[in-house]
């Protein structure tokens, strides 16, 4: 018997989401005003997947705002979160950041990719400095702070610098070897890995793991066909009987875990073994009838679990037999940049130094 049929993706009503949000953010979000080029990458990645066409003015704007975050220092070049603690200056005065606004090193990965999205050409962008900036980031272990000198670092924060190493195709500003072994401290009993060596698994920073060692240009970035079976196992078992994907042991399926173990298993070439009509039907109860995906069903949503619910849809398409129609059909991702395939083609054709 088949399936029902799956409730349509409001596609126009998410991207109008999208759309109101990186205008302005509604009261109850105004605590991420600090995180603005993250919030910027969701909102425009989300209209990249739908394939939202952006008009050149917006596009223009949008562009001009990400390259007045890049900034310079005595740290290198990096792009900071918002302007929101930088006093504003005369564009053709150049001033270098403080203590107090300096590049932020997920930042730094969102700008590029958000770049990309809108097709810069990255005429603008500096490059040796970016690589100086990952240097004065990297820390003893091999992990990375978000800004240098800061205490905080986990498993994000190194793999923003895998990721935009990768971009940039230059590793010069990484230790490779120092940032592979800091990963393997970070694994689990389990199978998954934690944000630093001896915390719980969770499904994010198990993803973070896989990309980082899959986009490493090291040969002792392989997983071991035990630990990788091990990996897999812990993966599918986050799968819940909703369909969605749980970020950690025994709690409740969200909605950004469905992208986040989902392309962990993409990249461990498992995603054969996903429920993705299961998950398609979990992420269709999410859906919020003003527009916009929230972690759970019931729950406001926000463009973080709308980019990464259709970043999970994009590697897990619904097909007619799981009782899909044309709207649910997305472009394609790339999982290790999560990014559009399109977009990751463009990012590594631009954003290298030009070779002479």
């Amino acid at each position: 018997m088949p399936p029902p049929p799956l409730p349509r993706l409001a596609r126009s009503a998410h991207a109008a989401h999208c759309k109101r949000c990186i205008a302005g953010l509604p009261v109850a979000q105004t605590d991420i005003d600090g995180s603005r080029l993250a919030l910027a990458f969701y909102c425009i990645g989300s209209l990249d997947l739908l394939g939202v066409d952006i008009l050149q003015r917006e596009r223009d704007d949008w562009k001009q705002w990400i390259w007045e975050q890049q900034t310079t220092g005595q740290y290198g070049s990096g792009f900071r979160p918002s302007p929101f603690m930088t006093g504003r200056h005369p564009s053709e005065i150049s001033v270098n950041y403080t203590e107090y606004d300096t590049p932020h090193i997920i930042m730094t990965y969102t700008a590029l990719l958000s770049l990309a999205i809108l097709r810069d050409d990255f005429s603008k962008l500096d490059r040796a400095g970016i690589l100086t900036f990952l240097r004065a980031c990297q820390r003893e272990d091999g992990s990375f702070s978000t800004v240098p000198g800061s205490a905080e670092s986990d498993l994000r924060t190194l793999y923003c610098a895998f990721a935009i190493s990768s971009m940039l195709n230059d590793w010069s500003g990484v230790n490779v070897d120092r940032a592979l072994s800091f990963i393997a401290k970070c694994r689990s009993y389990e199978g998954g890995y934690g944000q630093s060596p001896n915390c719980e698994a969770q499904g994010g920073t198990t993803y973070i793991a896989i990309a980082s060692m899959a986009l490493s240009p090291s040969s002792n970035n392989q997983l071991k066909q035990e630990q990788r079976s091990e990996t897999i196992k812990w993966l599918l078992s986050n799968q819940a009987d909703s369909g969605g994907f749980c970020g950690r042991t025994g709690k409740d399926a969200d909605a950004c875990y469905c992208f986040w173990c989902g392309a962990a298993l993409k990249i461990l070439g498992a995603s054969e073994l996903v429920d993705a009509s299961a998950l398609a039907r979990f992420l269709a109860t999410c859906q919020f009838k003003f527009g916009g995906i929230s972690k759970a069903p019931g729950e406001h949503p926000d463009p973080y679990h709308t980019y990464l619910s259709l970043a999970a849809l994009s590697m897990y398409p619904v097909t007619e037999e799981d009782g899909g129609d044309a709207s649910w059909n997305l472009e394609t991702l790339d999982p290790l940049l999560n990014a559009k395939e399109e977009t990751a083609r463009w990012a590594r054709r631009h954003i290298p130094a030009s070779r002479v």
